[in-house]
């Protein structure tokens, strides 16, 4: 009695084929349409805001206590961060089941406040320092790997985003105008972007797809969508026209699989 093998499989080339295709599915997404989370006091649910079709909103579990410094979102995994009074917290919510899905204590970040951003392609997280002009990275677990000191930088950060694109930190600086500061991970500064209206100095959040940049706006409830120079596109209105502090965009996964 014999048993008979399928060619292909005998072929060590056709094995490492194979593996690779299992790694791959093992964690991959595809993009879907553009999503806006906004938010505002700790206590309020997050507006998923897709322009043109409002979506559920997304409840942060939180009470007024604990007051929100910022939130970001990593399409890959389809999670919300929320960055939280005393400012070295994180809560994690899953956005499809709106639970609380982790909580991370960030080591050596001092309380206070400041934006925060993540990488979705190991899923780092960089926080806007409360005192210096600098971003910690850390690891999803909280674990400080580096602080960047920002270039030219005269205070803490107003806002912090991340190309996921070109691999850049973009940082809102409070100066008048109001600039976006292109720098690369090491803190050089790369690019100063103008704004051609004011803004509210509280967070940043790109588009690493369409290349637009979104910041709150100073002089009416609504956030400001900006292009790659600087110059106001369009202005998105919240459904209950109030302020939002807080931002940030991501293309939502149609499909994920891990």
């Amino acid at each position: 009695m014999t048993t008979r093998k399928h060619a292909a499989l005998r072929r060590p080339r056709a094995w490492a084929l194979l593996a690779c295709l299992a790694l791959g599915l093992a964690g991959c997404s595809t993009p879907g349409p553009t999503h806006a989370y906004l938010a505002s006091r700790a206590e309020d649910p997050i507006i998923d805001l897709l322009p043109g079709t409002p979506d559920a909103d997304i409840p942060t579990h939180l009470i007024p206590v604990n007051e929100l410094y910022g939130i970001a979102y990593d399409p890959f995994t389809d999670h919300l961060f929320l960055r939280i009074f005393p400012g070295d917290f994180i809560r994690v919510i899953d956005r499809p089941a709106r639970k609380i899905k982790r909580g991370i204590l960030i080591k050596d970040l001092p309380p206070g406040r400041g934006d925060l951003a993540i990488r979705s392609s190991d899923r780092h997280l960089f926080f806007a320092h409360p005192s210096l002009p600098a971003v910690l990275e850390t690891s999803l677990y909280g674990e400080a790997v580096r602080t960047v000191t920002l270039e030219g930088l005269q205070g803490p950060p107003a806002g912090v985003a991340y190309d996921q694109t070109n691999d850049r930190l973009l940082i809102l600086e409070g100066r008048s105008p109001s600039h976006v500061v292109i720098c690369d991970l090491d803190g050089k500064r790369l690019k100063n972007i103008p704004l051609n209206r004011a803004v509210r100095l509280v967070c940043l959040a790109y588009d690493s797809v369409a290349g637009e940049f979104y910041v709150p706006l100073l002089d009416q409830p609504a956030i400001g969508v900006f292009d790659a120079n600087g110059h106001l596109l369009r202005t998105l209105a919240t459904p209950d026209a109030g302020v939002h502090d807080f931002v940030d965009v991501g293309q939502r996964s149609l499909l994920r699989l891990f």
